[in-house]
């Protein structure tokens, strides 16, 4: 899951990016609004944290701009405003909820959750054949047998499984579990595809369990 931070107070976006990466979202942080419009139209985000007061384009406007253009996914705002009619008016710009500023972090990161849940058709546990992914345990099995995954290697076999036998590029899997400013070379996704794969021959998944496309990228395959 990928998630776009908007908020221009720079020691405040720093904390909550180190929060929200810990609970391993891909995160992408801006301080403005034309650099958050910017970045919609770059890269495909899951949720939009998105302050209110924001300098060149306020977080009200924003809001507007991107539902008109088509952005149906959610958009979450952040401000010291706290009236009944500040609300509604973040509301009615097409925000999904609205958090008053100082916040409780656990609870900002319940709401995140509960929002990717309610933004998603999907089964909240993943499968594919043997293998389950639990988006809210970060646990991952094959045949019942638990593989220890790191971050990055979690967050690219979850993106897979989500898109079954979509054939991902590695330059889609980059802009989709890195951020745009930590994002490495290609040959750092090949990588992490043979270290997927040798943990899934240790749990006695097939060998071809993630298919490569020679040219093209990667998908799952379920024949063994």
């Amino acid at each position: 899951m990928k998630i776009l931070l908007v908020e221009d107070d720079s020691i405040l976006a720093e904390n909550l990016a180190e929060a929200i990466a810990a609970q391993l979202y891909v995160i992408d942080v801006v301080g403005d609004g034309e650099a958050a419009w910017d970045y919609v139209q770059s890269f495909n985000y899951d949720l939009i944290l998105l302050d209110v007061n924001l300098p060149k384009c306020n977080g009200i406007n924003l809001c507007r701009k991107l539902r008109q253009h088509g952005f149906d996914k959610p958009i979450l705002m952040l401000t010291a405003r706290d009236t009944s009619e500040d609300k509604v008016i973040g509301l009615d710009a097409g925000a999904d909820d609205y958090v008053i500023k100082p916040f409780d972090l656990p609870e900002l990161l319940a709401r995140i959750r509960a929002l990717l849940r309610r933004g998603s058709s999907r089964s909240p546990i993943l499968k594919w054949g043997e293998l389950c992914l639990d988006p809210h345990t970060y646990q991952v099995t094959y045949a019942q047998q638990p593989l220890s995954l790191t971050p990055k290697e979690y967050s690219i076999l979850e993106l897979l499984m989500r898109n079954g036998k979509r054939v991902l590029s590695r330059r889609f899997i980059l802009e989709q579990v890195w951020a745009f400013e930590d994002m490495p070379s290609e040959d750092t996704v090949k990588a992490h595809i043979n270290s997927l794969r040798s943990k899934l021959k240790a749990a006695k998944a097939p060998q071809n369990l993630i298919n490569t496309v020679r040219g093209v990228g990667y998908s799952l395959n379920l024949t063994s």
